[in-house]
C-alpha cells in the first residue's frame, strides 16, 4: 500500500465531506478522537459523528505540511480551514496520529484547537 497516497486520498475524503469514502479507511473497531472529545469506537459510531460533523460546517480544507512514518502507523501536521455556515473562516494547525495495520486505520487521534468553531 501507498501510504502517502492513501493519506492524500484519505484527507481529499475529508475535504469534499464524503464520510462514506472517509469510513472505507477505518477498520470497523477503529478508535477515533476529535480534539477533547471523547473517544468514538466502531465504524458505525464515527460514521455518525462525522456525518454531524460534516453537518455542521460548510466546508473544510487540509493544507498537509508533513509527514513521519512510526512503528505501524503515520504523524502529519497542517493546517485545516473550516468555513461556518455563516461563511467565516477559522484556520488552525492540526496534527493526525495514525495506526494501520492490514484492516486500515485502527486509531485515529486529531489534535486540533477548534473551540472557536462554533462561536
Amino acid at each position: 500500500m501507498n501510504e502517502q497516497k492513501c493519506l492524500a486520498d484519505l484527507f481529499s475524503a475529508i475535504d469534499r465531506k464524503d464520510a462514506d469514502e472517509f469510513i472505507s479507511f477505518l477498520s470497523e473497531s477503529c478508535v477515533f478522537r476529535f480534539g477533547n472529545i471523547p473517544l468514538v469506537q466502531g465504524s458505525v459510531h464515527i460514521s455518525e459523528f462525522v456525518n454531524g460533523f460534516f453537518a455542521s460546517i460548510k466546508s473544510l480544507s487540509h493544507e498537509l505540511v508533513e509527514q513521519w512514518d512510526i512503528p505501524d502507523g503515520k504523524i502529519c501536521h497542517g493546517t485545516v480551514s473550516y468555513t461556518r455556515l455563516n461563511n467565516s473562516v477559522l484556520t488552525v494547525p492540526f496534527s493526525n496520529i495514525f495506526k494501520l495495520n492490514e484492516d486500515g486505520i485502527y486509531e485515529y487521534l486529531i489534535f486540533a484547537d477548534t473551540s472557536e468553531l462554533y462561536v
